[in-house]
């Protein structure tokens, strides 16, 4: 059957429509954003594999001296950040122990800080960590310093990601990008479970030292191991008070509220900064609307 001159045009728009379609549903290259948007963006992959960088327009405003009760960490972390944008030695950083004591908050903080020296942030979660290589690959040329961020982070057995961070700290064939580093928080020091039949004598694996070996490797792999604690009563009471003052307590308002500080961590189970600024908040709340 012989088709028109018409009907082949009308059959070529078709098929490249169809193509069209066929080809956004194919992974694409990671594109680098304007750089000159933020000092911070998230790596998100969408549905059909696409990766992209969004910049992140409204952050906290922390500053390193709102962060109470971690001054060793905060200076070890501080001394590393600045090497690194000096050019000089640093290490890929991870901060573990409890729960909201200020690890995600110094790395915030630190950004805040060190954005005017040049600084930026890009924060990935670990379901995305098999993309690494393109985030170095893109980042590489560029003036400024890097910081991928991962926030809780820990693997189970036989996550992609796993390896592909493995390889980006130490191990690839490719050398790390200069102008980058990982600073990772995870509530777990060795970031795989471990399980009580690996200490006994009837694991199933032959060499079950070298089944523990493989799990603490990656840990390893970070040259600054910063540990986290729960905070001591008079520490906790000295965080709800900053707080307190940030959103306007009076110092009298303050001491009032210390009972009530030391009743809410009780009930919460936990004396933590996040919880010391819950508290804050929901005091504060209490007092306006008594007002």
């Amino acid at each position: 059957m012989t088709m028109t001159p018409a009907e082949l045009s009308s059959l070529f728009e078709r098929a490249e429509r169809i193509l069209q379609r066929l080809e956004a549903l194919l992974p694409q290259p990671l594109a680098a954003p304007d750089w000159n948007a933020a000092i911070a963006w998230r790596y998100r992959r969408r549905a059909g594999g696409h990766g992209a960088l969004h910049p992140v327009r409204h952050l906290a405003a922390l500053r390193l001296d709102d962060l109470k009760g971690i001054d060793a960490q905060k200076e070890k972390l501080r001394r590393n950040t600045e090497q690194f944008l000096r050019g000089a030695p640093a290490n890929n950083a991870l901060l573990t122990g409890a729960r909201g004591t200020g690890k995600s908050s110094l790395i915030r903080a630190l950004l805040a800080a060190y954005a005017p020296q040049g600084l930026r942030l890009i924060e990935i979660d670990k379901g995305d960590m098999a993309d690494l290589p393109d985030i170095v690959e893109i980042i590489a040329p560029r003036p400024e310093k890097f910081v991928l961020y991962c926030d809780d982070l820990s693997f189970d057995e036989g996550e992609p990601g796993y390896k592909a961070l493995k390889s980006t700290l130490d191990g690839s064939i490719a050398a790390a990008a200069p102008n980058m580093l990982i600073y990772a928080t995870s509530n777990r020091r060795h970031l795989l479970p471990e399980y009580m039949h690996e200490n006994t004598a009837g694991v199933r694996e032959v060499h079950p030292g070298e089944a523990v070996e493989e799990k603490i490797s990656l840990s390893e792999r970070f040259g600054l191991w910063l540990s986290f604690y729960p905070f001591s009563q008079d520490e906790y009471l000295a965080i709800a008070a900053q707080w307190l003052r940030a959103l306007g307590a009076s110092d009298a308002h303050i001491d009032a509220a210390r009972p009530e500080a030391l009743i809410w961590a009780l009930e919460r189970g936990s004396r933590t900064g996040r919880v010391a600024q819950q508290f804050a908040r929901d005091y504060m709340g209490r007092q306006r609307d008594e007002c």
